[in-house]
């Protein structure tokens, strides 16, 4: 259970991202309020629904190909969320049981459920930061406890660039961070975007509700977070066509999904 000082930081009058996500997902780690946003959302545009799930897949499908396929053991987790099933660490330590993995969020909902993400093989290890994706630099600081930043590192930012409410501060940062990152790392993203009149109408309606606003964007400003990477194929796509498992046919409804992903390799 979070402290007094935690709880009083957690204001559950107005609906929260990471709750209202969690929601989407079908966790239960959220409250009336992001609730009634969720429903609302869901009778705006049901297709919201898809982007949540497929998105925790694209996760699991990009952790995999980089521990499995790129011999990556170490993942830098910035925007983390809310624990959910396959967290970051649990998929890396399935394929990698050494891998080495660390969470970033300054949110008290957030801090507050933090020790789920703490478990970890004997071989790995796991770390949570309470720190602010706007110092890059302090991030990556703090991130050197547990990480060996002279190594490749998968940095994930999932569903957390919309909150930044300027492109180019948001392309800044992603820059900063990378740059802190040495040849051989990766970076992965998937961001909702403005594909379409539904999903548009979504984010406004969010963005209405007082929560901290979300803004969608463009798919060519999502490829612009990979500037001077090498794109790794099929570059950036819908989350569900960023190589579908056998059992993910990345067609229909669910192909159609308003999200972008991609990863990218930080050339030597």
């Amino acid at each position: 259970m979070p402290d007094d000082s935690l709880r009083a930081r957690i204001d559950t009058s107005k609906p929260h991202s990471a709750r209202f996500w969690n929601y989407f997902v079908g966790g239960k780690d959220n409250y009336e309020v992001d609730r009634e946003i969720g429903d609302q959302i869901k009778s705006i545009f049901p297709g919201l629904a898809d982007v949540a799930v497929t998105s925790r897949r694209f996760l699991g499908r990009a952790v995999r190909y980089l521990a499995g396929e790129q011999g990556v053991r170490q993942f830098l987790d910035v925007g983390t969320g809310l624990p959910t099933a396959d967290n970051t660490h649990e998929v890396a330590q399935r394929v990698a049981p050494d891998a080495r993995i660390v969470y970033v969020d300054n949110d008290p909902i957030v801090l507050a459920h933090a020790n789920a993400l703490l478990t970890s093989t004997p071989e790995g290890r796991t770390a949570y930061l309470d720190a602010d994706l706007y110092d890059p630099e302090a991030v990556l600081e703090a991130a050197a406890g547990t990480l060996d930043l002279s190594r490749p590192v998968g940095l994930m930012i999932l569903n957390t660039l919309g909150h930044v409410a300027e492109y180019e501060r948001a392309r800044e940062l992603v820059r900063r961070l990378m740059a802190g990152l040495p040849a051989g790392s990766h970076l992965v993203i998937s961001d909702s975007t403005a594909t379409s009149e539904g999903m548009i109408a979504a984010s406004e309606a969010y963005n209405a509700s007082g929560a901290v606003p979300y803004y969608v964007r463009p798919v060519a400003e999502i490829a612009g977070f990979f500037d001077g990477l090498e794109l790794v194929e099929p570059g950036v796509v819908r989350v569900p066509e960023w190589r579908p498992g056998p059992s993910e046919g990345g067609h229909g409804r669910a192909g159609a999904v308003d999200a972008y992903c991609g990863v990218g390799r930080k050339p030597a």
